[in-house]
């Protein structure tokens, strides 16, 4: 390869390397510090969140949260997670009452505090829609190959013979003496 597509394809490579690790770390990694991460399916409380973003949450003391505070909890026994804003507290019972931003009225049911997972602390807008595609099939299958290719691509220049690249690259330059 000429030293000008070397460059170009070195740069390109790091660039799609570059924004794979950045996009893992935002999927991925900030579990390491203690953040859960949850994708919003439904426009309960847009405009806060809407739907497609990935929210952060991060746990807090139940004491910690207020009357206005947004809260992520598990909705019912089939594990469904919710995202809702606090609109009263019942300490002695250890409930909360929600309801949605966009919700006409509060939630039927009280939220317990052992069900809270925690409270929302950011948020990246359509950045839950790639990670539900990643997750699931055929996303997932889309993602291996993707990360296959990108193996590839980086290493591509090492598999190609030496010999014949110098060969090449030397009739290019007879070529270019000739003319």
């Amino acid at each position: 390869m000429s030293d000008k597509i070397k460059k170009v394809w070195n740069t390109v490579s790091t660039v799609v390397v570059v924004l794979v690790v950045i996009c893992a770390v935002f999927l991925v990694g900030t579990r390491l510090i203690g953040f859960r991460v949850f994708t919003v399916i439904s426009g309960s409380m847009e405009p806060t969140y809407n739907v497609g973003d990935l929210i952060y949450v991060k746990a807090v003391d139940m004491e910690d949260i207020k009357v206005g505070d947004p809260i992520t909890f598990v909705l019912n026994e089939d594990l469904v997670v919710a995202t809702h804003r606090v609109i009263s507290i019942d300490a002695e019972n250890q409930h909360f009452y929600t309801k949605g931003d966009a919700n006409e009225i509060a939630d039927g049911d009280p939220v317990h505090y052992k069900n809270v997972i925690g409270v929302p602390k950011f948020r990246i807008p359509y950045l839950g829609y790639v990670s539900d595609y990643i997750q699931n099939p055929p996303g997932s299958y889309v993602t291996i190959g993707i990360g296959a290719l990108l193996i590839l691509i980086v290493f591509l220049p090492d598999f190609l013979p030496k010999k014949k690249v110098a060969a090449v690259e030397s009739k290019a330059e007879s070529k270019d003496e000739n003319n």
